[in-house]
């Protein structure tokens, strides 16, 4: 079912396309340009998703040539397509006018900057990567920026979201963290029709190698941290460093803001082809924003920095060092784009909760979070931060790990969770088309056999967050671990409804565990 609450989805692309000329792209493209000039209005890589007047691109794939679709891009209106040589000749058999370049998939983003107006070049675009925390920071920038009457937008894993200048708010239908080079140019040029001020985007480091976020040269880039993730796909983790720094590359930014907690911010401090300005939560850190000294105040805290201007003070509506990390990017990233001074602390004081981001869904008699920790350090930050929030008594942690993702991460995640939790019950996250059963066990390997922690395997999410609630007592803290703000599951080739939120706060109700919850707005 919808949420009434929520806008309807629109397309990713513009009302009022500004459209480019055949010849002109192939000039730009370096092709030989069709005989006649065709006058382009769209750009799209899905022969479904197809407007007339679209560019249509045709690519390789690991298993088969998307120019397999030619017929139905040709039916539902493409008057063009753009292909390498061995989709050609099935293009031109489907009657469609060709652009041929040997790597369409890197033509394919120039293509659509082209055909949309390059929208990236006029608005503010704010481009953050990083294993973790770039949901956090993108969100809180964005609500900051609402706060301040400002008109931005969002593009990331929660999805695609803006609000326009006359303060009504849009959301765009998107799956990837950052979307398709076609969508991207569309979104922003949508979001420039409503005239958006700033957008914030999470870059993947799929996307930098995939091409997606090309032809986008953000005003200012962030780094947050680096740890194992997505190795089925980079393999090492030097590979995986060097898509991220891509991002800092005069191609992909104008300037960057690199944490420099860890070894792989340093390093990339020291490498990035950009100016950066560097930020660190260890007091004894070299960079040029120093968390000094962190309160914890209920949920939240309150920190110190260090800056080149002096000492001020910032508050995170989130408990722990990450998020005090997190909230340092969002204020840094702000400055870059010229929002400082005292009323934008005061609205970053309370850009409030981020979904699925350690939410709070019941405060007492017992604590229950939700977080969307799916890497070992994740995981870990989130188990010693609630480990660290006052009143906690023992730490119940649910958990489990993707199918079809990096499987070395999954003993990993194992180990972590009985080292720093009293209880694991792990159970599945997102099996996809893997046996869940072979995933659990993989999880559990990790787990020392002389683990002090309770440890219980359970076959259902479900399943597992209601025997994690029969297990809690009074003062006892719940962390239901993967999946965040996720509404569904993706076992097989279906995605059925989920949200661990829901089934979190209704198993604590049944168990008579919701207390002075007060969070049922924060979802």
């Amino acid at each position: 079912m919808s949420d009434p609450h929520l806008p309807t989805p629109e397309p990713a692309r513009p009302r009022r396309p500004l459209g480019a000329g055949a010849a002109a792209l192939a000039v730009a493209l370096g092709a030989e340009p069709p005989s006649a000039d065709l006058t382009v209005t769209g750009v799209t890589l899905d022969s479904r998703s197809v407007a007339p007047g679209d560019l249509w691109c045709a690519l390789p794939g690991a298993n088969a040539h998307g120019a397999q679709f030619a017929a139905q891009a040709r039916d539902r209106g493409a008057v063009l397509a753009l292909t390498d040589p061995s989709g050609a000749e099935r293009c031109r058999e489907a009657g469609l006018a060709l652009l041929v370049v040997p790597d369409p998939r890197e033509a394919t983003a120039l293509a659509a900057a082209l055909v949309q107006g390059r929208p990236a070049e006029r608005l503010a675009t704010i481009g953050v990567t990083g294993t973790n925390g770039k949901t956090s920071v993108t969100t809180v920038v964005t609500r900051t920026l609402d706060a301040l009457g400002d008109a931005a937008g969002v593009i990331g894993t929660s999805g695609t979201t803006y609000r326009d200048e006359r303060g009504s708010d849009h959301a765009i239908a998107t799956v990837r963290t950052t979307p398709e080079s076609p969508e991207l140019h569309g979104i922003l040029a949508r979001m420039l029709e409503d005239r958006v001020q700033v957008a914030s985007m999470e870059v993947s480091s799929h996307a930098l190698v995939l091409h997606r976020a090309d032809e986008v040269v953000f005003d200012v880039a962030c780094f947050t941290n680096l740890s194992q993730d997505h190795l089925d796909f980079h393999g090492t983790m030097e590979a995986y460093f060097e898509a991220k720094r891509v991002l800092f590359t005069p191609a992909h930014a104008a300037r960057g803001i690199v944490c420099v907690d860890d070894e792989w911010g340093r390093r990339l401090a020291r490498e990035a082809e950009v100016p950066v300005v560097t930020y660190a939560t260890a007091p004894d850190a070299e960079a040029d924003h120093v968390v000094r000294e962190i309160v914890a105040e209920g949920y939240g805290s309150t920190f110190t920095v260090e800056g080149p201007q002096g000492r001020r003070t910032l508050h995170s509506g989130l408990p722990g060092r990450h998020y005090v990390a997190n909230t340092l990017a969002a204020e840094l990233l702000l400055a870059a784009v010229g929002r400082r001074g005292p009323e934008v602390t005061r609205a970053l004081a309370e850009a409030g909760t981020v979904p699925g981001r350690m939410e709070l869904v019941a405060r007492s008699p017992i604590r229950g979070v939700v977080d969307y920790s799916h890497t070992a350090d994740a995981l870990a930050q989130a188990l010693t931060t609630l480990r660290a929030v006052p009143g906690t008594r023992h730490l119940i942690v649910v958990m489990g790990a993707g199918g079809d993702r990096d499987r070395s991460k999954r003993p990993a995640m194992g180990e972590v969770a009985a080292r720093l939790a009293d209880v694991v019950v792990v159970t599945d996250d997102n099996p996809r088309s893997e046996d869940p059963a072979e995933i659990r066990r993989a999880v559990r390997s990790g787990i020392p056999a002389t683990t002090n922690a309770q440890v219980h395997e359970v076959d259902g999410r479900g399943a597992a967050i209601e025997l994690a609630v029969r297990l809690a007592d009074v003062s006892d803290t719940i962390l239901v671990a993967g999946k965040g703000a996720e509404t569904g599951q993706q076992i097989g080739g279906i995605v059925h409804p989920f949200d661990d939120r829901l089934r979190l706060r209704d198993a604590l109700a049944a168990h008579g565990g919701t207390g002075d919850d007060d969070t049922d707005g924060e979802r």
